[in-house]
Parts: C-alpha cells; structure tokens; sequence
C-alpha cells in the first residue's frame, strides 16, 4: 500500500506532465473502443441482414451451382423431390431457380440474374407477395440499385430476354410490381425477381430449382442430391472484409498507443534522473532495490489507471450518443458491394473492452518497467550524491 501511495503522491505532483501523458493514453483508449465498436457492430448487422435477405440459416445448392461462375448455371438445377420438396411443403426450405438474362430498360441492354422465387415464401425480407398477381402478366420485382442504374421504376414494363433448358433464345415483357430497398447489394444489383413458377415454365424446368433456402426453424441435415453451404461459408466474404478493416485500424489505434507510451518512457527516464537523490534515500532507509523499481513501476502503470478513467469520463457520453443516433454512411458506400445500413450502430462486447483495457495497462506497466532497471545497479552513496553512473 505504500508504494501505491507513493506513486499516486508523486505523479499529483508531477503536475502537467502527467496529466498531458494521460491525455494521450486515454484519446488511444477511446479510439480503440470506438474503431473496435463500429467494426462489431458493422459485423453484426451486416451478418443479420445477409441473413434475413440472402442466405437464411444456410442454403441447399444444386452441385453445379458455383456463385462466382454465372456459367454454371445452364446446368446447375434439378428437380425438387423427395425430402426437399417435404420440407418446401412444410415452409422450412423456399426454393430458387437462377438462371442469366438480359433486359433492356428503354433500349438499353443490361445483363441481369433472372430469379424465380415463390410468392409465398416467408423465409427471405424480400417482398414476393407483390408477385402474387399483375392482370395476366408476369409480374417482376427489383431493388433500388437495379432501378437506379436502368432507370426503371414501378409501373414499368421491360422486355427481357433468356435462355431455356434446350438453349434456345425467347422473350417476353415483364411488369415491374415494386421496388424494394435493401442493405444488402447481393440481393439488389444486377437481379431481377419473378414468380417461381413463371420461371420455370418459362425455362422449361418444371419444378426445378438451383438452391434452396433454410427457415431459421430448420434442423438442417443432408439432403440428397444437394450440397448444405452453412452461414459460415455463405459470409465468408464478409468475415474476411471485416477482418482487413480491422487489420487496417490496427494500425490506426497502435500508432496512438505508441505516441502515448513513448511519452510515459521519456517520463520515467526524466524522473529516474532528476529523482537520484531520493531513489537513494528511500535504498539508504532500508527499501529493497526490488521495492523502489517496484515503485517507480506502479507510477507509470498509474498513468493508465488515469488514463482509463479520464477517458471513461468523455469517453461513455460520446459512446452513449453515436449509440442512439449511429454513424451515418455515406451514399456511395452504397457502391462498395457489400452489406451495410444507412448507419452503423457500434456494438462494444465485454470481451472487447476488458482486452482493451488489459491492452493498455499491460503496455504502460511494460513500458514504465524497462527504465526502471537502472535502479538496480545504483549505488545508494553514489544516487544520494547525485552521480549517475
């Protein structure tokens, strides 16, 4: 307790300097926390919308199916039987039939993902109930990304064109229902929805389908004839996203940490030299030597007991405002491909900031400590005279 006290006396003391070192660390502190809690919470919500909107809670693919090949498509479908079309029946599974097309908004020539799902469906936030009817026509659906780059809106009627299973070419307008909105682009650019069972005439694929989508409710096993694909594979593009963003901030927040600790390391050897006389003292009134590096090792270490509650003082209102109006993103972020909201809500988990905080207190009591093995080697008639050796 006394070396505590100690400490504690000589950094009040120290006046300005400390209070600029702790400054410092605690601007770190809260950076940290807040890079850390906007990248969770990106990571969260852009897993549960993917989720809501795209991948369900896993999907079934037809073995040919490959999402980066658009060419694996002209096979990649099969008829839906068996246990598969038990648990469709069952509202467990909705199915998908993909295949390519093109439309032409206006003229103008769009490669577009042709989509069949079932109106019915309740698995996925798209809104296929507005393909339930269009007075004899096909009903189609698209998002607000597809509308802006073909400059289409509800109402409209375009003409696309595709392929069916013996490969030959047909045409047909298509009347747009609605146009949705969603976080999630996958489900968005370039992708055009109608009715399932439309497409599957259209295509000659009668009850065909190229995935299935799984209810959060299902106990997903094996189905033959289909390959699962988990949630971890299905956002793995995403983890590893988030991932390079945190490896990138990383830098970001050590770089500060760096500056704040080289300024508590330049404290401590400042103070070993200008405190000699009373370093010798305290070894001459019978302290261990152990006792004094000890002590001067609890005074850095202070600095980011400081530190942390100085940042918790402007650091929890600032957390607590972001928290309940979110970090707004900006339009273009609506380009980048990937699954993100208007705003970013962070997200700070338990295990973030107590690794935060061991973070920097583990990283000032290092830094306090290494300056302070000169102590060792002084002797006591040599430090009360002054002498640095």
């Amino acid at each position: 307790m006394l070396a505590f006290k100690l400490a504690f006396k000589n950094l009040i003391g120290a006046g300005l300097r400390t209070w600029l070192n702790v400054s410092v660390l605690s601007f770190a502190f809260v950076v940290i926390v807040f890079y850390n809690g906007m990248l969770d919470g990106w990571n969260r919500q852009g897993r549960s919308d993917t989720k809501a909107w795209e991948t369900g809670n896993g999907q079934y693919w037809h073995p040919l199916y490959d999402r980066y090949d658009p060419f694996s498509l002209q096979d990649a479908h099969a008829a839906v039987t068996g246990e598969a079309e038990k648990l469709v029946n069952e509202h467990q599974l909705t199915p998908m039939l993909i295949t390519q097309a093109t439309a032409y908004p206006q003229g103008r020539m769009l490669n577009v993902m042709l989509k069949g799902i079932d109106p019915e469906q309740k698995i996925l936030m798209i809104p296929s109930a507005m393909l339930r009817s269009a007075n004899g026509e096909i009903p189609a659906l698209i998002g607000k990304r597809m509308a802006e780059s073909a400059h289409l809106k509800k109402g409209d009627h375009v003409l696309i064109r595709w392929r069916d299973v013996n490969g030959t070419f047909d045409a047909r307008d298509v009347l747009i229902t609605d146009v949705f909105n969603s976080n999630v682009p996958t489900v968005d650019m370039s992708q055009l929805y109608i009715p399932l069972a439309s497409l599957q005439e259209m295509t000659e694929m009668k009850n065909e389908a190229t995935l299935l989508v799984a209810a959060t409710t299902l106990n997903t096993t094996e189905i033959k004839g289909w390959s699962f694909k988990n949630s971890k594979f299905l956002l793995k593009d995403f983890d590893e996203m988030i991932n390079a963003k945190k490896g990138g901030s990383r830098i970001i927040y050590l770089l500060l940490l760096s500056i704040a600790l080289l300024a508590i390391f330049d404290t401590q050897v400042l103070s070993i030299f200008r405190r000699q006389k009373e370093i010798g003292t305290y070894i001459a009134l019978g302290m261990t030597r152990a006792k004094v590096i000890w002590l001067f090792t609890v005074e850095g270490c202070f600095h980011s007991l400081l530190a942390l509650i100085l940042g918790s003082l402007y650091g929890i209102p600032l957390f607590l405002f972001i928290n309940k109006y979110g970090i707004p993103m900006p339009k273009s972020a609506d380009q980048a491909g990937v699954a993100i909201s208007e705003k970013i809500i962070p997200f700070y988990s338990i295990g973030m900031l107590v690794s935060t905080v061991l973070l920097v207190v583990i990283s000032a009591t290092v830094v306090s400590y290494f300056p302070t093995r000169r102590i060792s080697k002084m002797k006591p008639t040599d430090a009360l005279k002054g002498k640095i050796q």
